[in-house]
């Protein structure tokens, strides 16, 4: 078996992995890139038109977001996910294919007029059409076989509906080697879907690292967070934007909303109005408020069989027409603003951000990962002005970001997710992950587990009968500006835990001397540690 490192590899999106086993070349995951690229991705050696099948960890465009262009390159073949990320595909791709028959629409105009030659779309609504007709579900834990000598099994991931980690067992050469993928591994406890479930075995695991190297605040109370937030922003007259993936974390933030309102946690605001406004996020909402019970959690079906829906509830409005959202700005209510994109690079909440990023009275809540170079995460950094539809925009509103909330496992639920193997996996393989993340996580796995790891470069192809790499990938940035920001923001970041670390140290003022004495050591012990380096 040969494993090809296409994408998010030393990157966070893009996901692509190419396998070539018992005569077959099939991908897992064929994602699009999002943010400021540092390495290219490779090239897929093959033509689309070659591939035996491709299996589909879950919905998000940085998963899925490439399949139309596939099959606009020839590719025919199955693509196997399960129930719930086929219907969110359905409607994902489509929404995917439209912005980029837009944004043509929008370059070619100007291209026109400039004598530059004209931009083709990477696909378009009819080559997503076609792609959605190779589209085979199955449930979580169901073997099936692809192809001869090939087992598959999805198993539940807990990070979106219906995302999987992907078990592959592959039978060649009088041998049997399983390899899994662990997709984007969820949280704990989060709202409407379950706790992610570790697989059993592996000899191999590619693993992701978006949150490698961090922890999340523990036990967090989002509905007492958001809550906050609402009661401060209402009380000074203004409104709270929330940018926010269309697919996953709006619905869970409608599933909080709908306890802050139950539970009348803002006071003398009672009836505020929520407005989701994007019509990919009013069409994942009415999947989720559909005929999806197996892939929900027991809380959710426990709302369901008392006729509750889960993320519905009064003052919920949807707003799909243009003219709707614009609407929106022109009332003076107080309000919340759920919008897309959750990085605020496109879609309609770059408008709400205009109208409201000016506003002292109003907050910008960020509640979901804001990968570096976006319009979201220059915000979370301070930038006090930004330039929006060719205006620059003051920032006076409140920038905040809710602790803790995060469709992704930190690096100890990603640890403990290893742990979970009856039998360690020998090899790991760690991708989609920042390029710093991604090496201190396969560092963290040798340590914890005294496992091989290692984080491949685009390109990078790793024979499992040799037990070596035949190549080790491109490892020149194609930014090294970039390149330069990322080693910046990671030396801010051991700042930000050095003032961290000092603000704890603090608290041991009035501690015992035995506690003293200990945390001392512990950080002593640290230094030591990176003297002798």
């Amino acid at each position: 078996m040969k494993i090809e490192f296409i994408g998010a590899a030393h990157e966070v999106t893009g996901s692509c992995t190419l396998i070539t086993a018992c005569g077959k070349r099939f991908l897992v995951d064929c994602g699009m890139e999002q943010g400021k690229d540092i390495f290219e991705n490779a090239e897929l050696p093959v033509a689309p038109g070659t591939l035996d099948f491709i299996l589909l960890t879950h919905a998000h465009i940085d998963h899925s977001g490439r399949i139309p262009q596939l099959a606009a390159s020839g590719f025919s073949a199955p693509v196997y996910c399960t129930g719930a990320t086929f219907a969110l595909c359905r409607i994902m791709l489509l929404d995917s294919a439209h912005i980029q028959e837009q944004e043509a629409i929008w370059r070619n105009r100007k291209a026109k007029r400039s004598g530059r030659e004209l931009w083709q779309p990477p696909y378009t609504v009819a080559d997503a059409e076609q792609s959605l007709k190779l589209f085979q579900a199955y449930s979580y834990d169901r073997e099936f076989s692809p192809a001869p000598g090939i087992r598959v099994r999805f198993i539940d991931a807990g990070h979106l509906l219906g995302s999987a980690s992907i078990e592959i067992t592959v039978e060649e050469h009088g041998q049997t080697q399983t390899i899994v993928f662990s997709g984007d591994v969820g949280n704990s406890d989060r709202p409407l879907i379950n706790d992610p479930v570790s697989p059993k075995a592996a000899d191999y695991l590619v693993i992701e690292s978006t949150y490698g190297d961090r922890l999340h605040e523990k036990h967090a109370d989002y509905v007492s967070q958001l809550a906050a937030v609402l009661q401060d922003t209402f009380d000074r007259g203004g409104n709270v934007v929330i940018p926010a993936f269309a697919v996953g974390r709006t619905q869970e933030l409608l599933y909080f909303l709908r306890i802050v309102k139950e539970q009348e946690l803002v006071r003398g605001h009672a009836h505020f109005p929520v407005f989701v406004d994007s019509p990919l996020a009013v069409s994942a909402t009415e999947i989720y408020s559909g005929e999806m019970e197996e892939y929900y959690d027991s809380e959710a079906l426990e709302l369901l069989s008392k006729g509750i829906d889960p993320i519905k509830f009064p003052d919920l409005r949807v707003a799909v027409s243009s003219e709707e959202s614009l609407r929106i700005n022109q009332d003076p209510e107080p309000k919340v603003i759920i919008s897309a994109s959750g990085m605020c690079e496109a879609g309609r909440i770059r408008h709400h951000l205009k109208h409201n990023l000016w506003r002292p009275e109003s907050t910008v809540l960020f509640v979901g990962y804001q990968t570096e170079g976006t319009l979201g995460r220059i915000l979370l950094e301070g930038a006090s002005v930004v330039k929006l539809f060719g205006e620059e925009i003051r920032v006076r509103a409140k920038i905040v970001q809710m602790e803790g909330i995060s469709g992704h496992a930190d690096r100890e639920m990603l640890l403990s997710w290893i742990d979970g193997f009856e039998k360690k996996p020998d090899f790991v393989f760690v991708n989609h992950g920042s390029d710093t993340t991604c090496d201190l996580f396969a560092q963290t796995v040798e340590q914890r587990f005294q496992i091989q790891a290692c984080a491949p470069y685009p390109g990078a192809v790793y024979d499992t009968g040799m037990g070596a790499f035949l190549a080790k990938g491109n490892r020149s940035p194609i930014n090294k500006a970039a390149a330069r920001d990322r080693r910046a923001a990671m030396f801010d970041k051991l700042s930000a835990a050095l003032q961290r670390l000092t603000a704890v140290a603090g608290r041991y003022r009035n501690a015992s001397n035995k506690d003293i004495s200990r945390f001392t050591d512990q950080i002593l012990a640290l230094c030591n540690k990176w003297d002798k380096k």
